[in-house]
């Protein structure tokens, strides 16, 4: 009897030591303030990671039996903010240019007289000054600026500056004359070309479709077909690093971008972030026949570099005056937006996309933007059947509280980028009123109606970095801070919410919040942790949190030197 209990025993202790010998894991987080964004247990201390999955969440003491003091590297998180790897649902990203005038900010005009001269000194004659992201609202005047701000110090260059939102550029003299843009040119279908209103002239400021128009007639540099690939190679490796510096681990690109370039960086073991790409909303059987292949190379099962959705443009911005809206704006009232396609075309897109089975996203800021786009998937729904489409509004910035609730309806996902709310706020009210501002960047009556949300920057026409978002959906205050609850702050979030749309709300969007977005055990090992415990962190301070270390796949990808 005895000796059959001892062999009992023995075989246990053999099978609890092979146990825990297959389960030490390769990567181990302990002491932290561990926020899961996963409902069935959103806290935890420390994290065990073996490969590229999630081994373990529990305690301190729990995950400890996972150490192997020979083999695994231990990390104390020291009470900082332990998060699932940030997911930017809605960025512009591509390689950094070291030629890029950057305008952020700028209060002063005269700032964008030097920085252009600047560059022209810096440049050759008929080569091409480029730059962009000023924002006319933010300077003192608070008036459009003309081509009278560049013309001087720049003769011989031709000068395209995009604002901030991308929907606008200010152009030279240059650029208007190689552009045959007179007094005379006409507005085409979904543009504004803007003219002076004492000469009539053009004052350099083109509008949505009018920049279609600009012809900059540049001078090409001369570099080697090597030279030209090894500066694009350089841009996109630094702009990968500024995204794992801020903790991003994944981003959705809306419309195309360079899948070759992403599997070059790919197979050189150097891509730090996954990567989805889509192409433009299209009823080209053609086209959609081109995207079903990239579909199939790229597929949704895929971790790393995957196929999209379709994405379009139904109206401009706020900022421009081209959202679209039911009344005019409030400061001009003879103007209510620039749709960019009529409804017919728009529905028949969304009809022939949404008969293939693609995911589509459609840029929709103001009311009558978004109010169509619903109309649009809600026909697809009565002609094509009801599936999982998880079709998308980007931006749904301006709605109708009527049309709050159509979202949860209709399985459309809103994909907003909170720092819009505080770069806009600015002016909103004086563009559209307080009444329209009411349902603008309502994220707290869109989660409350069981719409599902995703959050991103809309980079770069916003900083990449996603604290500033972060303090953008608590707050709702400018950058600089403010006095009061901040502007219409009955839509203000938690914390722990504005990160699960960052985490678990834009996995979802890309139909993978069944391996990603969750700190939970088998889910892909993309880890963020901060410098400090953001959910106690004094609100003016949000966005001075940083990165401490970003992991991506299981891999330390980005380590903050202190």
């Amino acid at each position: 009897m005895r000796q059959g209990i001892l062999m009992i025993i023995a075989l246990v202790l053999t099978a609890a030591s092979g146990c825990t010998k297959a389960e030490k894991a390769d990567l181990v987080i302990t002491g932290g303030i561990v926020f899961t964004a996963d409902s069935l247990n959103p806290r935890a201390e420390a994290v065990a990671v073996k490969g590229n999955r999630i081994l373990a969440v529990g305690s301190d003491r729990e995950i400890g039996r996972y150490v192997d003091p020979q083999a695994t590297k231990v990390i104390d998180a020291r009470s900082r903010a332990v998060l699932p790897g940030f997911n930017d649902a809605h960025a512009h990203f591509g390689p950094v240019d070291p030629d890029y005038i950057e305008l952020r900010y700028v209060t002063d005009p005269s700032v964008i007289t030097n920085r252009v001269k600047e560059q022209v000194a810096r440049s050759q004659k008929g080569q091409l000054i480029y730059g962009g992201h000023w924002e006319h609202e933010m300077f003192t005047t608070r008036e459009w600026p003309s081509k009278e701000l560049i013309d001087a110090v720049s003769p011989d260059n031709p000068v395209v500056l995009r604002r901030t939102d991308g929907h606008s550029a200010l152009v030279n003299s240059y650029v208007l004359r190689q552009s045959g843009i007179t007094r005379s040119t006409p507005d085409p279908f979904g543009g504004e070309i803007m003219h002076d209103p004492v000469t009539g002239e053009p004052t350099g400021i083109l509008k949505e479709s009018a920049m279609s128009l600009i012809r900059t007639g540049a001078k090409d540099i001369e570099r080697t077909p090597e030279e030209e690939r090894e500066r694009e190679w350089s841009g996109y490796l630094l702009a990968l690093k500024m995204a794992t510096e801020y903790g991003i681990t994944s981003i959705q690109i809306p419309g195309s971008a360079d899948f070759d370039m992403y599997d070059s960086i790919m197979a050189a073991g150097k891509l730090s972030c996954r990567i989805d790409i889509g192409g433009e909303l299209t009823a080209d059987q053609a086209r959609l026949d081109r995207y079903e292949a990239l579909r199939q190379k790229y597929p949704a099962q895929g971790d790393w570099i995957r196929f999209g959705y379709l994405k379009d443009f139904m109206d401009g911005t706020l900022g421009s005056a081209t959202a679209m809206m039911f009344e005019p704006f409030a400061d001009a009232p003879d103007r209510s937006g620039l749709p960019q396609m009529s409804y017919e075309e728009l529905e028949a897109r969304v009809l022939a996309a949404d008969s293939r089975g693609f995911q589509i996203g459609i840029h929709a800021i103001g009311p009558k933007a978004n109010n169509w786009i619903l109309n649009a998937y809600e026909k697809a729904r009565e002609v094509n059947g009801i599936r999982d489409s998880r079709h998308r509004s980007e931006h749904a910035q301006i709605l109708i509280e009527e049309d709050i609730p159509r979202f949860a309806g209709l399985g459309v996902i809103a994909s907003m980028q909170p720092t819009h709310c505080i770069t806009d706020k600015r002016f909103a009210e004086k563009r559209i009123g307080t009444e329209r501002s009411r349902w603008a960047y309502a994220w707290k009556s869109l989660a409350d109606s069981g719409a599902r949300l995703a959050f991103g920057t809309d980079y770069s026409v916003e900083p990449l970095n996603p604290m500033e978002g972060l303090y953008a959906s608590v707050t709702r205050k400018d950058r600089k801070g403010e006095e009061g609850d901040g502007w219409f702050p009955m839509e203000k979030i938690t914390m722990e919410k504005a990160i699960e749309y960052y985490t678990l709300g834009a996995a979802y969007a890309q139909f993978m919040e069944d391996r990603k977005g969750m700190i939970r055990k088998g889910y892909l090992a993309d880890i963020t942790i901060l410098s400090e415990n953001i959910f106690n962190t004094p609100e003016e301070m949000i966005m001075s949190v940083k990165s401490d270390y970003t992991i991506v796949d299981g891999k330390i990808a980005y380590e903050r030197q202190k």
